[in-house]
């Protein structure tokens, strides 16, 4: 996640794509696993000057682990599961692609729970011998019940306490399209529009959905970007 500041009532874009600016000239945008080495960052200010800026993307090495002899219905599963899976994906990318105009992701982030960081993002298994999709968050290891606490302000945006893979499910919206999701909760304690503070208990962790123990899966996101969460607590 990269915050820019510019001359109120300047226009920007990314790439060709126009981003959202604040009436005070804030903006934000992102880099996901995968992003490509170079971005072009273009500003057109009130006065009709224009700027253009070439941004580098660092690349990064991620971790893979294989695991062999699942049986076939944990690794794929069955037509009836897949309709669910697909129904829960585009509600989860309707919620992703809200550019509110709330400037939260400007806050300190904090850790949504203590303990150890059993998961990376970036990571990714291959199953059976097929490549699985990356792991696009970090996983805190933390008992059952562990409350969980919203890691920088916003808007409650969804809210689903059994969705097929991740479980209890919270979506916080921080503004511009970036959003935080926390998956495999036990109990949820928000609402959908609610507005939470930085610190505030949201739920409590758990290992619902396809979880194989209890611990927190956090997720930030721009818009269909993924972000790794790691970045933004240093």
């Amino acid at each position: 996640m990269v915050i820019g500041h510019v001359t109120a009532g300047s226009e920007v874009s990314l790439d060709g794509a126009k981003v959202n600016v604040s009436p005070a000239g804030v903006f934000v945008i992102g880099f996901d696993r995968d992003a490509a080495p170079a971005a072009r960052l273009d500003v057109t200010y009130p006065d009709g000057g224009v700027e253009h800026r070439t941004l580098r993307i660092e690349q990064r090495k991620y971790p893979t682990e294989r695991i062999n002899g699942l049986p076939s219905a944990e690794v794929t599963p069955g037509p009836k599961a897949l309709k669910r899976i697909r129904r829960e994906s585009d509600l989860i990318a309707k919620t992703r692609t809200i550019d509110g105009s709330r400037i939260d992701f400007t806050a300190r982030f904090i850790r949504p729970v203590p303990g150890r960081v059993s998961g990376v993002f970036g990571s990714q298994r291959i199953l059976n011998g097929k490549p699985r999709r990356p792991h696009y968050g970090v996983d805190f290891a933390a008992p059952k019940g562990t409350p969980v606490k919203a890691p920088a302000p916003g808007v409650i945006t969804l809210v689903d306490n059994d969705m097929y893979f991740t479980g209890g499910t919270v979506i916080l919206d921080h503004g511009h399209g970036i959003s935080s999701v926390f998956i495999h909760l036990s109990r949820i304690d928000v609402n959908v529009g609610q507005q939470v503070a930085r610190g505030e208990v949201i739920g409590a962790v758990g290992a619902t959905g396809r979880a194989t123990g209890p611990h927190l899966h956090w997720g930030v996101n721009w818009f269909k970007k993924r972000l790794d969460p790691e970045l933004l607590l240093h």
